[in-house]
C-alpha cells in the first residue's frame, strides 16, 4: 500500500509540474509573439526599404556581401536575425536553470515587459525616422558606388551608426520580454557585428569624404548620440 501510495504521489506531482509549466509557457505567449513578430517586421521592413531605393537608383543597394570578411560577417547578421524571429518558439520555463532557452527569473518583472515593449516600439520608430533622413542614400554597409553627399540630418546629426543603434534598441526590447541566455547572447553577437561594420564604414567614408568626413567624426558618437 505505501508504494502504491508513493507511485500515485509521484504521478500527481508530475501531472502537477507539467500543468504549471504549460501554464507559463501559455503565460509568456503574447511575449513571445511581439519579440517574433517584431524581427519580421523588422527585416521585413528592410526588404521594402531595398525594394524602394532599388526603384529611385535603378540597382540593389548593396545587398550582397563582397569579400570574406563581410561574408563572414554576414553570417553573424544571420545568426542575429535567425535567433530573433525563431528563439521565442524554443524558450521554456523560468524553472529550466542552465538552459540557454531558460527565462532568467530575477529578469522577469512587469517593469521589464513594460521597458522591453517600449524599446521595441521606440526602436521601430526611430529605424523609420533614418530612412526618412537617408532617402536613396541608404545602403547596406559600404558602397563604392554610393551617393556623393554626406547625410547629416535627423539622428545622423549625432550619430554616425543609428540604425544599428536602433537595432541593438529592439534587440535589448527582446532580450527583456524573453529574458534568456540566448536574448542576450544576440544582443552581444549584434554588438560585436555592428563595431565591426561600423569601422570597416568609417574608414571607407573618411577616404571618399576626408576632412568633412574627419569633422563628422569628431562631432557624432558611433552608436551614442553626442549632447552637444
Amino acid at each position: 500500500m505505501a508504494s502504491a501510495y508513493g507511485a500515485e504521489s509521484g504521478t500527481v506531482t508530475a501531472v502537477t509540474a507539467a500543468g504549471a509549466a504549460t501554464g507559463e509557457r501559455a503565460s509568456i505567449l503574447p511575449w513571445r509573439i511581439v519579440v517574433c513578430a517584431s524581427g519580421l517586421i523588422y527585416w521585413g521592413g528592410v526588404l521594402v526599404q531595398a525594394r524602394r531605393v532599388r526603384r529611385k537608383i535603378g540597382r540593389m543597394p548593396n545587398l550582397r556581401p563582397k569579400g570574406t570578411k563581410e561574408r563572414l560577417l554576414w553570417i553573424g547578421w544571420m545568426i542575429v536575425v535567425v535567433g530573433w524571429i525563431a528563439q521565442p518558439f524554443f524558450v521554456s520555463g523560468r524553472g529550466d536553470v542552465g538552459s540557454a532557452f531558460g527565462l532568467l527569473p530575477p529578469l522577469i518583472h512587469p517593469a521589464a515587459l513594460a521597458a522591453g515593449s517600449l524599446l521595441i516600439v521606440g526602436g521601430y520608430l526611430g529605424t523609420l525616422w533614418c530612412y526618412a533622413a537617408m532617402g536613396a542614400a541608404w545602403r547596406i554597409g559600404i558602397d563604392t558606388e554610393g551617393s556623393s553627399s554626406l547625410v547629416q540630418a535627423g539622428p545622423y546629426r549625432r550619430m554616425r551608426h543609428p540604425i544599428y543603434s536602433f537595432q541593438m534598441v529592439m534587440l535589448i526590447g527582446a532580450a527583456l520580454l524573453l529574458p534568456t541566455p540566448v536574448s542576450f547572447a544576440i544582443v552581444v553577437l549584434h554588438f560585436v557585428c555592428a563595431s565591426i561594420k561600423a569601422s570597416d564604414e568609417e574608414k571607407h567614408l573618411t577616404g571618399v569624404f576626408g576632412e568633412e568626413y574627419r569633422a563628422y567624426l569628431g562631432r557624432t558618437g558611433r552608436f551614442i548620440p553626442t549632447c552637444c
